[in-house]
């Protein structure tokens, strides 16, 4: 999501995995010497929402050591070259931005996606309203017949796409095992130059306007053409489009029975581009208090450096606000061979789930449990599509709420 500093340190590491060391050192040392770093335009950058961005400020980098490869990449960045900023910077390209994650669209070849199995369709349509619009693509599984099915509707990062987001979540191949119909609608560069759906934008906040109801449409569409179960329909989203998800859940709370927000922001956490990057700096408290919001699950890391973790707690506060009497029960775990985590499950007095939170300790701004094969994942856990589907399997909608 947009904050400080990311456009330039965007270009360093467009730069280094190109091989224009000299062009990515200069850049860094005019950043160093409080020089300018160029026109966005010039450099053919422009504010991203899922880089992991790399602060300049000592203080604000993991107290991690430099030389361990699985440290953050903002921690060796800081570390004092052994053999000039040339040798570091190559050696950062080599390794990749840090163990285990898949953080950048480019640098080592990543594994190809899990094979469509005979049968399924992973197909590309497209829908238009008065706010425009949008392309997206549509998994449905094999041998299904014509039952109705569960939705799940998926938005993308900016920078991603809908095959590089499948990939990278493999929540097609999850599709496959529990039979669901899987859409990934795709934000164009036209309607962000880094194809950020525009979470901070008062029109794209409201109901019936502007990306609202570009995705909502998407949704309707795929119900009137396909045998969509209208109570087991859902949205989900990374970063930019995580916090999309929670308008749509907020805005559209009787298409929607349950949303996932990683990494996200809160409804209402900005209104326009300075707020955003404040929000995503510090955390945003959101609005819509005491409105109803469907049944959340929340995925967010606690060394995540792009979006403040504080505003994974908001989206919580936002999705209980309504009830009274809320009670919490947490436990911890841990990924086999991964990260530890924290999961607490808010419910109201009769037991009923509000929002479920998994805080994962040590991850930053990706996508957990998530496939190399696709941008900004972390394979180390826990396996948040799984996760995120089996909430939302335990939810439908309530009966007699019109569409």
């Amino acid at each position: 999501m947009p904050h400080g500093f990311p456009p330039e340190m965007a270009e360093v590491a467009r730069l280094t995995r190109a091989g224009r060391l000299n062009e990515a050192t200069a850049l860094i040392r005019r950043l160093l010497h409080g020089g300018d770093a160029g026109d966005p335009a010039r450099t053919g950058s422009s504010p991203i929402i899922d880089v992991e961005p790399v602060t300049l400020d000592p203080a604000a980098s993991q107290p991690a050591d430099p030389a361990d490869p699985a440290a953050p990449f903002a921690t060796r960045l800081h570390a004092k070259p052994r053999s000039g900023l040339a040798e570091t910077l190559r050696g950062l390209a080599a390794r990749g931005m840090s163990a285990g994650l898949n953080l950048e669209g480019g640098g080592t070849p990543r594994p190809a996606p899990d094979p469509i199995p005979e049968g399924a369709t992973f197909v590309a349509a497209s829908y238009a309203d008065a706010a425009g619009t949008r392309a997206y693509k549509l998994y449905v599984p094999s041998g299904r017949g014509g039952q109705p099915l569960p939705l799940v509707v998926m938005l993308h990062g900016c920078t991603q796409s809908p095959d590089d987001f499948a990939a990278g979540t493999r929540m097609n191949a999850l599709a496959e095992e529990h039979g669901c119909l899987i859409a990934y609608p795709a934000q164009p560069a036209s309607a962000n130059a880094q194809k950020c759906w525009n979470w901070f934008s008062p029109d794209d906040q409201r109901r019936d306007r502007g990306e609202p109801s570009l995705i909502a449409g998407i949704t309707r569409q795929i119900m009137r053409e396909h045998p969509v179960d209208p109570s087991r329909v859902y949205v989900a989203g990374l970063s930019a489009g995580g916090a999309a998800a929670a308008i749509l859940g907020a805005v559209y709370p009787d298409l929607y029975a349950a949303i996932g927000v990683h990494s996200g922001l809160p409804w209402g956490a900005a209104h326009d581009l300075p707020s955003a990057f404040a929000a995503m700096r510090q955390g945003a408290a959101g609005r819509g208090q005491g409105a109803r919001v469907v049944p959340t699950i929340v995925f967010h890391g606690d060394q995540d450096t792009t979006v403040h973790p504080r505003n994974g707690a908001a989206v919580v506060a936002q999705s209980t606000a309504s009830a009274t009497g809320v009670r919490s029960v947490a436990e911890r775990g841990q990924a086999p061979g991964g990260h530890a985590y924290s999961r607490t499950v808010h419910a109201d007095p009769s037991g009923r789930v509000l929002c479920e939170q998994w805080t994962i300790h040590g991850a930053g701004h990706a996508w957990a449990g998530g496939s190399p094969s696709g941008s900004y994942t972390d394979p180390r856990g826990p396996d948040a599509s799984r996760e995120m589907l089996r909430f939302f399997l335990g939810h439908r909608q309530h009966a007699g709420i019109g569409r």
